[in-house]
């Protein structure tokens, strides 16, 4: 199973955190992270995601509709496991529950997006903090602590893959 890593891009500043927006530059990003990860993939022979799932606010919404207009057709989905303040088991739960597909994108914010790297990587810091969207693409064996192996991280605003 492949599973991608995205944080949400860009955000607005705003009171009610539930609804800030991307900013434009964040669209921007995410969009060129989009043709920068398509181009990844095609050199890896890594299949197109074909599940999106996302917290369910609105930044990772938006997020998730960019990253889904660009790998069209796969299914888009809002998870509750990936609000913030959320436990990577409650990822882990969820990711099963909704089978594991050949690549799934996981869109949520930060700390969750940096503990879920770390809880399947196995370790802390073997990827660098996950900037407003950065994304980290690995491999796992099954959906367990340390069970991943990292494929490749890419940030904003230049999306150039790291290995």
């Amino acid at each position: 199973m492949l599973l991608t890593i995205w944080r949400h891009g860009e955000a607005e500043d705003g009171v009610n955190d539930r609804l800030r927006q991307l900013t434009g530059r964040g669209r921007d990003d995410v969009s060129f992270g989009c043709s920068q990860f398509h181009a990844a993939c095609h050199v890896r022979g890594i299949p197109q995601p074909q599940r999106i799932l996302h917290s369910p606010w609105v930044r990772t919404v938006q997020t998730a509709e960019i990253i889904a207009a660009a790998f069209s057709p796969c299914t888009v989905a809002a998870e509750q496991a990936l609000h913030p303040g959320s436990e990577v088991a409650a990822v882990d739960a969820a990711i099963g529950a909704h089978g594991t597909q050949e690549h799934i994108v996981l869109v949520s914010h930060q700390p969750l997006v940096s503990a879920i790297v770390d809880h399947y990587l196995g370790g802390v810091g073997s990827v660098p903090f996950l900037t407003a969207g950065g994304l980290v693409t690995m491999s796992l064996d099954m959906v367990a602590p340390g069970c991943g192996n990292q494929v490749f991280w890419a940030f904003p605003p230049t999306y150039k893959e790291t290995i």
